[in-house]
């Protein structure tokens, strides 16, 4: 049995790359319970508020919404409790290294599914000011325009 080797989207964090601009990515395993797995596997997640806090070494997912299972019994899980995050030593170094000495901050960027595991997209961050954001809007706008008249 062959298993699909793409990655199947469950949610993504748009606003996060309209709020701040992305630096460094990385592709994080999570530390989910079954009924956790069996929502997310519905496509059923929020990723709006999610942020990642480094401690005592380890990365941990704060704020990511995943609604409790349907048909779950009182060992349900809680929809928006801290979740651990499978990375490499180096690279939690690296992500905890930005957010005290460049004050960047780490979001939750997308939550797919690579060969039947859940995987987080996570990157640092740097804030947007408001007039940036108005920048960028107006280059969509005109990017927009371009492939309109290039049809």
């Amino acid at each position: 049995m062959q298993r699909n080797q793409d990655k199947s989207a469950v949610a993504t964090n748009r606003k996060a790359r309209f709020d701040y601009e992305i630096g460094d990515t990385f592709e994080a395993g999570l530390v989910l319970t079954g009924t956790e797995v069996k929502v997310l596997r519905e496509g059923k997640c929020t990723l709006g508020d999610a942020y990642i806090k480094v401690q005592d070494a380890e990365a941990f997912l704060v704020n990511a919404h995943i609604p409790e299972y349907a048909q779950g019994n009182r060992n349900n899980h809680e929809p928006k409790r801290t979740r651990k995050l499978l990375l490499h030593a180096s690279e939690i170094d690296k992500i905890r290294l930005a957010i005290e000495r460049a004050g960047m901050t780490c979001v939750a960027l997308s939550l797919y599914f690579v060969k039947g595991r859940a995987k987080v997209e996570i990157g640092l961050a740097k804030g947007r000011k408001h007039h940036d954001k108005r920048g960028e809007k107006a280059a969509e706008a005109d990017r927009r325009e371009m492939r309109k008249y290039v049809r």
